[in-house]
């Protein structure tokens, strides 16, 4: 689970409402069915518009799914990881690397191949048509929520428009003057509050996550060759260490 999505959006609603009750308000005074209806309905079908159905339900989910589970290993890990498998492909053969307990599905499925005897070329194509296939989906996601963060100050503007028509059209009755004057103001709250607290931030960490997952599978692709190769471990090891900050490679060598 990643605790910074929870934590950072969880927050910024938290510092929405402690704000609302430092200015002695009550929070049923900013909660509106129609600021609602406008702002968060209207932005997630005009999103939905530049989707096909399935499209948008599988990026959705796919970009929910991204930011709230974090099964991210680290490149350091992975190098190990690699390294050990090649010690095991070099003293006992391919078959036994069917035992070796593998997490990362990627890594799996490339220690499979190799363990049955996959022609190199094979291997490096279906791992690379894995790799894009998930950036990919990872960049769909990403166009979702950064399209809904840009559409939801834009229905919030129309949400002000309709409650100032419904205030001005009532001029002559003072009453109906301050909740027409509400709804205009509330969803313009609630269209930077979609944006800015949740699709934009969503957004850009799918477009961080893309760029991490693109790297590590490159490795994973890189180490799968090479124990392909029946390379040896510490070369493996000193040829993956390009995909290291040049601060954790020294640190990687020395516990080699």
């Amino acid at each position: 689970m990643d605790f910074a999505t929870f934590i950072g959006i969880g927050g910024g609603f938290g510092v929405l409402v402690i704000a609302i009750f430092m200015e002695g308000s009550k929070l049923s005074q900013f909660m509106d069915l129609l600021a609602t209806n406008v702002v968060i309905g209207g932005a997630l079908t005009t999103t939905m518009a530049r989707f096909t159905l399935g499209g948008f339900m599988a990026a959705f989910t796919a970009g929910l799914k991204a930011v709230t589970f974090n099964h991210h290993v680290s490149a350091r890990d992975m190098i190990e990881k690699i390294a050990e498998l090649a010690d095991v492909m070099r003293k006992q053969g391919p078959l036994g690397l069917e035992q070796v307990e593998i997490h990362d599905e990627m890594l799996a499925k490339g220690m499979r191949m190799v363990a049955d005897g996959f022609d190199l070329a094979v291997i490096r194509e279906s791992l690379e048509r894995e790799r894009d296939l998930q950036l990919e989906r990872l960049e769909d996601a990403h166009k979702l929520f950064k399209f809904l963060g840009d559409a939801a100050p834009g229905m919030g503007m129309v949400g002000t428009i309709i409650g100032l028509i419904s205030m001005f059209s009532h001029m002559d009755d003072p009453k109906k003057i301050g909740p027409g004057m509400a709804v205009a103001l509330l969803t313009t709250l609630y269209g930077a509050v979609l944006a800015n607290v949740v699709a934009l931030p969503i957004a850009d960490k799918l477009s961080i996550k893309s760029t991490e997952e693109g790297i590590n599978m490159t490795l994973v692709i890189d180490g799968v060759l090479m124990i392909r190769e029946n390379k040896s471990p510490a070369v493996i090891r000193d040829m993956l260490l390009a995909y290291l900050p040049q601060k954790h490679r020294a640190a990687m060598q020395e516990a080699a």
